[in-house]
């Protein structure tokens, strides 16, 4: 009898220590399940809910900032029945860190519960629902899932915390950082400064800064340390992308001479100036990523060199066809009108480029990840610049003409908006081919004080009209110039065609962004622009022959009708849903970009090169074509076993854009060599068979 009694009292006791945890969800790497502190749920209930995650040996999951890779782990939780509610945010215990191959993970090894509370509504017996998604990592990273299912019974009062899984709960609170009883504050160049009574050198011997947010600082470099009576400072590494004028947030974890560790919650504020007021070990203090002084005139003058040398560019090429045109006319021009020419060619080049500069830095302060070229992101721009070419493009070949001083005037710069506009359309082109020649400058703009960065970008412009200037403005040289004559026709429908060849590449990128049916749209659009130019240009000739000017009237309205009808359609097609783009056959050895992929590979030990591009960067395909998709290249690549993955930045993609900010860039191509169980090798921006193969030998 005994027995039996004692065999029914385990079994009540097994049934009440389920009541607070839910059926588990296990794999081959881990069993998760819901818990909560309480068996019961009394009347308007404060619960305390979790996610049970047990590891396997080796594998891990991630905190809040879970650091250069891996994901946040999510839980949602509700209650129905007689009692309701919502789950609230998780509250994170302090995390270890996991350095490996150059990145910085913030993880959970073993075993961890994350709680968050859960307010109920009413009284009686409530069903716990709740969905988390969680990912777990070794030598391969895993996305998990689960959906559980807890009913708590009713209770006639409040339940205290005293449920079977409440000590899990207690193990997680005492693994959460507290409020930090000390000042702090982190200068511009990245000390960051506890004050207060009871730091001193006796009290801590390590100290390290886990941030609760990622892409602020250098998460893997080290952190020296310096303490003396009341005061602490760790040497952080700021990224150039960080905000530094806001407050840094995160957790100081202080551990003394016994190993005992005190995890503090911090909100820095910002202040000016290098160091605080103590001394900072020599190396210490890192150096700021962003240029001053001097280092602002050599980023001044590489986005200057940068704007020279897209004159050089395919992509400015169209553009530039109608300024040498001009330049031809100039040849009989005299010295005013040539100096009026370049400095309104000028005012739309410099323009044009401060406002894209006023742009991006703005996006950059409001937290975007926007980067250079991040128009040509936009299936509405594109096939907006394309339709504007083959309209250009029309007005060369005379099918209709734009009279001086209409602000569409851009056919061959006659007249003050036609320069500025001719300008204008110069930037719009350029910026794709930006990147190999103004890379440095422009993260050193957008890295920088905003007034700095708009100089630089002013810069550029000058870089891009300095040619047209030298031309108008030194006496003899536009003198030089071929004579006006009957060839300039001729050379003026010649120019059409670079324009209409853009269209086509123009028109292929918007292919990729947004599918097939974009075809139909934008070469529907070129039928119907083109029967607008020509109807306006039948307008034209008639008002010139004969005056008519009912038939004038009525083809300017078509001419507007059409153009309307075009934007209407655009607007339309770009609220559709995309497209899936027909995949063509894989590229041999390629795969997609990520993060957790990169960093799969680097933990197994693997070479990998990282291809950053875009279908509207013309330097990324002529790098593709010159330096990577050639045999020599290919066979060094299946020699070595390097895994190639792809970044395809042709549509907006934040992880791609976060990967480039992390590394100094804003923008594409960009390139990056892994050897085994070592720290990435950016290569040049330019690339040659040599280069990579070279690299890689390396």
């Amino acid at each position: 009898m005994s027995a039996l009694l004692m065999a029914g009292f385990l079994g009540l006791g097994s049934v009440s220590a389920r009541a607070a945890e839910s059926a588990p969800v296990a794999s081959a790497n881990d069993t998760a399940t819901l818990v909560t502190d309480r068996d019961a749920a009394g009347p308007d209930q404060h619960l305390r809910v979790g996610l049970r995650l047990q590891l396997k040996p080796g594998w891990h999951t991630y905190w809040i900032n879970p650091g250069d890779a891996g994901d946040t782990p999510t839980l949602d939780v509700t209650a129905d029945g007689g009692a309701t509610g919502k789950g609230g945010p998780i509250h994170w215990p302090v995390p270890v860190r996991i350095s490996e191959g150059g990145l910085m993970s913030y993880a959970y090894v073993n075993e961890v519960t994350l709680p968050e509370d859960l307010v109920l509504k009413g009284s009686g017996s409530t069903t716990l629902h709740a969905h988390a998604e969680w990912l777990v990592c070794a030598q391969v990273c895993i996305p998990e899932s689960g959906d559980f299912t807890l009913t708590l019974p009713a209770a006639a009062d409040a339940v205290s915390a005293g449920g079977a899984q409440a000590a899990l709960f207690q193990k997680a609170e005492a693994a959460m950082p507290v409020a930090s009883p000390f000042a702090a504050s982190v200068s511009g160049d990245g000390v960051l400064t506890l004050s207060g009574k009871g730091l001193s050198a006796a009290s801590v011997s390590q100290a390290w800064f886990l941030p609760q947010d990622g892409g602020v600082i250098d998460q893997v470099a080290d952190q020296p340390l310096h303490v003396s009576d009341g005061q602490l400072t760790l040497g952080l590494k700021f990224l150039k992308s960080a905000h530094r004028d806001k407050p840094l947030m995160g957790v100081v974890v202080l551990k003394d001479a016994a190993g005992q560790e005190s995890p503090l919650q911090i909100e820095a504020r910002p202040v000016g100036g290098a160091a605080a007021a103590a001394p900072v070990q020599a190396d210490a203090a890192p150096a700021s990523d962003v240029p001053t002084g001097a280092g602002w005139l050599r980023v001044l003058l590489f986005a200057f060199v940068g704007g020279l040398i897209l004159n050089l560019m395919p992509c400015v090429f169209p553009v530039l066809a109608m300024k040498a045109l001009s330049l031809a006319k100039m040849g009989g021009a005299g010295r005013g009108a040539q100096l009026q020419s370049a400095l309104f060619y000028t005012l739309g080049v410099t323009g044009a480029f401060a406002a894209l500069g006023i742009v991006m830095i703005g996006l950059r302060l409001a937290g975007s990840a926007a980067g250079w070229g991040f128009q040509f992101q936009s299936p509405g721009f594109v096939v907006g610049v394309c339709w504007l070419l083959f309209l250009m493009g029309l007005n060369l070949l005379g099918v209709f003409e734009v009279s001086a001083g209409r602000l569409g005037q851009v056919q061959t710069g006659g007249g003050r908006s036609g320069d500025m506009m001719t300008g204008l359309l110069a930037v719009i082109v350029a910026t794709p081919c930006t990147a190999p020649f103004m890379g440095v400058a422009i993260a050193g703009a957008l890295g920088g004080p905003p007034v700095m960065g708009v100089l630089v970008f002013l810069s550029m412009g000058l870089g891009l009209a300095f040619p047209y200037i030298l031309v108008a403005g030194v006496p003899g040289v536009a003198s030089r110039m071929p004579k006006p004559g009957a060839w300039m026709g001729i050379l003026k429908q010649v120019l059409a065609f670079p324009l209409f060849a853009t269209c086509v590449w123009l028109l292929w990128v918007a292919v990729i962004q947004r599918g097939v049916t974009f075809v139909a749209l934008t070469a529907g659009g070129v039928v119907l622009l083109g029967f607008a130019g020509w109807i306006y240009g039948v307008g034209q000739r008639r008002s010139m022959l004969e005056g008519g000017r009912g038939t004038v009237a009525f083809c300017r309205i078509m001419a507007v009708l059409c153009v309307v009808v075009c934007g209407a359609a655009l607007a339309q097609g770009l609220r559709a849903a995309p497209e899936p783009v027909a995949a063509g056959a894989p590229e041999a050895g390629v795969e997609p970009f990520s993060e957790a992929r990169l960093a799969e590979l680097r933990a197994q030990g693997k070479p990998v090169f990282i291809d950053m591009t875009a279908s509207w960067c013309i330097t990324c395909m002529v790098n593709e074509r010159v330096a990577l998709d050639v045999p020599s290249v290919q066979e060094a690549f299946r020699s070595r076993g390097i895994v190639f993955l792809k970044g395809d930045w042709t549509n907006r993609n934040a992880a791609i854009a976060a990967f480039l900010k992390a590394h100094g860039r804003d923008g594409v191509p960009f390139y990056m060599y892994f050897a085994p169980h070592q720290e990435g090798v950016v290569l040049p921006q330019i690339l040659t068979p040599g280069i990579v193969t070279e690299t890689i030998g390396n």
